[in-house]
């Protein structure tokens, strides 16, 4: 097999094992990650949950646009430092920062402090816009070129899997243990780790040249016009900027838990690791598909954003939570498979010196849509309104719309692809030196 094509010859899993076994830098970031998006889901269940019964799901919607819209702000900024800056002091430096931050969610006791926690989600999700196209960009330097697909089934599946575990132990421990305490389990994931991502060893990025040095509206505007230059850039940034407007389920799925099947908490805890169990399946069965050199990586993606949707028509129909779950999790087999495949195809055929930024932009473009969609689903999703029911029918028809849509729009890179397999492109020229 050439040193150069990121498909094993082993299954998927078996893959992502040996990776975990070989190598021991990848193996720290995984652990960092295991335990930062278990602490993240301990805190916003608590939240969600505190939020709906003192205000309601219009609430919740704004907060996740609180989480969401500044993220989108900052990206730029973000991207452009993870490809200035060094990738792994920017990590260190935000875990540490969200660390202290987390904190303060502490001082949130009742309708009339609620606003310190928008406005502390927005502080932290700043942050995270440095950090997740930073980690998003070293993740190819950490790992070599023939286990980056299985680095990437194994980033997608522990977002799922801390999706469960810390979605439902976090609705246990706010139910028994109260808020706080979970509060301070997600302050404590971010210090350690902040501390596990410190002693990587791997370079996070190749090699920069020294002249080169633009600015952040100049390195945005570069990252368009490369999207632009090659279409299979534009299709991955576009299917998950698209699968955004249908994923409101944050907010559904708290209305779910709350106010449809009354278990508050625990409702909610059990519907958001349903939507783990998902995530946490769904890298891997995509990995699976995509078949030699990735031929079929496209048609994959739009595969898995057709099932998502058909998981939250399903949803609307279910009378109970035992029927209910199931229905989330086969959903988010598609959500977790689309948004792990199309990172992998942007890591794919990105150089690094420009990763960070393109990431930015894929990552804010998600983030702009999924505010959006979670206002737009907390106002729906209202009982005066149109209730949960319905607004699930609506985010199922968006999902499947719009794959439909992107399918017909790229329909001559998945031809391209089914031909070439999704090999790079010749390499970005760099930028000129600057006169003396």
């Amino acid at each position: 097999m050439s040193a150069t094509e990121p498909v094993e010859r082993r299954g998927a899993l078996r893959a992502s094992l040996s990776l975990l076994r070989r190598n021991r830098d990848f193996r720290r970031l995984y652990l960092a990650s295991v335990i930062s998006f278990g602490g993240d889901w301990f805190l916003l269940v608590a939240l969600f949950g505190f939020v709906m019964r003192i205000s309601g799901p219009v609430a919740v919607g704004f907060l996740v646009a609180a989480q969401e819209i500044p993220f989108f702000v900052m990206s730029p900024v973000g991207g452009f430092l993870a490809d200035r800056l060094d990738r792994k002091k920017l990590m260190v430096a935000s875990d540490a920062v969200r660390a202290l931050l987390c904190l303060g969610f502490l001082l949130v006791r009742d309708a009339s402090t609620l606003w310190a926690a928008f406005a502390l989600l927005a502080a932290i999700s700043s942050f995270s816009a440095a950090f997740d196209p930073a980690a998003s960009a070293a993740l190819p330097n950490v790992v070599d070129a023939e286990d980056l697909g299985a680095a990437n089934a194994l980033n997608g599946s522990v977002w799922g899997t801390m999706l469960a575990l810390g979605s439902a132990l976090g609705g246990i421990v706010a139910a028994t243990l109260g808020r706080d305490a979970a509060i301070a389990i997600d302050a404590a994931s971010f210090a350690v780790s902040g501390m596990l991502i410190a002693g990587v060893r791997r370079p996070f990025a190749e090699a920069r040249e020294s002249a080169e040095h633009p600015g952040v509206v100049e390195a945005t505007v570069e990252t368009v016009r490369y999207a632009r230059r090659d279409h299979r850039v534009l299709a991955l940034l576009g299917v998950k900027a698209g699968f955004g407007l249908g994923a409101g389920v944050l907010v559904l799925l708290t209305v779910f838990g709350e106010r449809v099947f009354h278990l508050g908490e625990v409702g909610i805890g059990v519907l958001m690791a349903s939507r783990g169990v998902g995530a946490l399946v769904g890298p891997f069965v995509g990995r699976s598909l995509t078949g030699t050199n990735d031929r079929r990586l496209f048609g994959v993606i739009g595969l898995a954003l057709v099932v998502f949707g058909v998981g939250y028509l399903t949803l609307g129909l279910m009378p109970s939570i035992l029927l209910a779950a199931p229905a989330v999790a086969f959903a988010h087999l598609g959500g977790g498979a689309q948004w792990t495949l199309s990172s992998y195809g942007l890591q794919r055929v990105v150089p690094d010196r420009i990763r960070g930024r393109v990431f930015a932009f894929d990552q804010a473009l998600i983030t702009l849509t999924l505010a959006i969609s979670s206002v737009a689903t907390g106002w729906a999703a209202d009982p005066t309104r149109f209730g949960a029911r319905a607004t699930a029918f609506a985010l199922g028809a968006v999902a499947i719309a719009w794959a439909i849509v992107w399918a017909w729009l790229t329909t001559d890179v998945p031809r391209a692809t089914l031909i070439d397999g999704c090999v790079p492109p010749p390499e970005l020229p760099a930028p000129a030196a600057e006169p003396a």
